[in-house]
């Protein structure tokens, strides 16, 4: 909680509570199970149509929150969450909101576009607020590392939105793996059917009026300045480089979560990607350079924490699939509608769906026989109560499945694979040739400490990206 202040819960225990107990209800006499208003998390919206406005639901049906105020650049999109919380004062700029609010709210929900998630939630931070992220937790990798930081600098509660983190089916695959059945991974395969968004296409262009629901300049955020377009909002804005991250960043970070809880890696040491392009219009004048590719496929290389060898984990994205393992049936699912992930190991192989769901063993045949015992603790109470609970005990007190301290290295290893992706898209100014036309299709090395790639200049501007007057990120 903030520091200048007495929390608005101690402050109400050790004063309010002495001098006029009758406003308060003591839990016993509203029966067990019963959280008086008092001891509720007041709880403000960031961002609170689409996913923004399912988040808030969740953490109101707890029975354990109070939605306290809203805030939304489009008006449009609040109406459900406004309805659902009339009482809840309601703002454009979150930055307004924060201010204003500061001394009503515990924590903050962010559901913003990609671009705009760091500015957001480091405000929330240094006003002491405990922050649930959706994901991925930024837009670059610079604000990923600036953000695991900040969350131990203001001493808050932190949670990435990536809910297969909390599940069981993370858990099962981590048992299986530590039992030693599939030996030691020496190759991983992640793929999704993402983008369901259109990618791969030309800048949009032509005059369009702004809505007058939409404030335009602060939905751009720490964005350069464009003209307002509907084809960015309020969904397509994944697809483009100046809002989102693609169908890596936008998958990934449920697909590739049992990867990182399982294996003993940390950051990748080299990158490199291919991406499919629609050859006329990639490196026509005014190409879609602007948008993410259709398609693409990334090879990361990680060192194991030990020292003693290295894993390749791959992404498929865009309806690229690896090799089908002969283990699999031609009847069995390889991974579900979403995507999945495959891990080889020198003695086996473990196959699971999105959000690491349905963990097996290939052959399948093989979950028939006797399997180890639990011995995971299970996240009963779900993902978003589970951060709500962790919030109400306090920072250092309650656990979270995607704390800062995890979901932010994670998030830089996701991002680097948008690194290479973009670099690969790079084009050479002098076209000197036909093999000249592109800089980046080529093996990337990593510095993760000094978070920089130390064989292509070029692939660095990607790393931290140029912020718009005034939305400078102070640390």
């Amino acid at each position: 909680m903030p520091r200048q202040s007495a929390s608005r819960r101690k402050f109400i225990q050790n004063s309010s509570l002495a001098a006029a107990g009758f406003f308060i209800v003591p839990r016993h006499v509203l029966g067990k199970g019963h959280v008086a208003p008092s001891d509720k998390l007041n709880v403000a919206g960031i961002g609170v149509g689409g996913k923004g406005q399912s988040d808030l639901a969740e953490f109101f049906k707890s029975g354990k929150v109070n939605i306290v105020a809203l805030c939304d650049v489009d008006d449009r999109q609040a109406v459900k969450s406004r309805t659902a919380h009339p009482k809840a004062n309601y703002y454009k700029d979150f930055r307004e909101m924060l201010e204003k609010e500061k001394k009503n709210i515990d924590a903050v929900s962010i559901s913003t576009p990609d671009h705009t998630h760091a500015n957001a939630t480091l405000a929330a931070m240094q006003l002491g607020k405990h922050v649930y992220t959706q994901k991925p937790l930024t837009h670059d990798i610079y604000e990923a590392r600036l953000l695991t930081e900040a969350a131990k600098r203001y001493k808050v509660v932190t949670q990435m939105g990536n809910q297969g983190g909390s599940g069981d089916g993370v858990r099962r695959a981590k048992e299986l793996y530590d039992a030693g059945l599939i030996g030691e991974v020496h190759t991983v395969h992640a793929w999704t059917n993402r983008p369901v968004w259109p990618q791969g296409i030309a800048t949009p262009t032509g005059s369009h009026a702004v809505p007058k629901e939409l404030n335009w300049d602060l939905w751009l955020g720490p964005a350069q300045h464009i003209d307002y377009n509907p084809a960015y909002l309020p969904f397509n804005w994944r697809g483009w480089w100046s809002f989102g991250t693609g169908a890596l960043g936008d998958m990934a970070c449920h697909i590739m979560d049992p990867v990182f809880r399982i294996l003993p890696i940390d950051y990748p040491s080299s990158v490199e990607c291919s991406v499919s392009a629609v050859w006329k219009d990639m490196w026509a004048e005014g190409g879609y350079v602007d948008s993410c590719p259709p398609s693409s496929i990334i090879h990361l290389n990680y060192p194991t924490k030990d020292g003693k060898g290295n894993i390749k984990v791959s992404w498929h994205d865009g309806g690229l699939l690896p090799a089908r393992p002969d283990e699999l049936l031609p009847e069995e699912a390889f991974g579900n509608w979403d995507g999945g992930v495959l891990f080889i190991g020198t003695k086996g192989k473990l196959l699971a769906d999105c959000y690491g769901e349905n963990p097996r063993l290939l052959p399948t045949t093989k979950m028939q026989e006797s399997l180890p015992a639990p011995t995971i603790k299970r996240v009963t109470e779900g993902h978003y109560v589970q951060w709500v609970n962790a919030c109400i005990a306090g920072y250092g007190k309650g656990v979270t499945s995607s704390p800062f301290e995890y979901a932010g290295p994670f998030t830089e290893s996701i991002l680097i694979g948008n690194l290479a992706i973009r670099s690969w898209m790079l084009k050479n100014p002098n076209l000197k040739g036909w093999n000249d036309k592109y800089l980046g299709r080529k093996t990337l090395l990593w510095d993760a400490k000094n978070m920089r790639i130390t064989n292509f200049e070029e692939a660095n501007q990607f790393v931290k990206r140029e912020r718009r007057q005034g939305w400078e990120l102070n640390a």
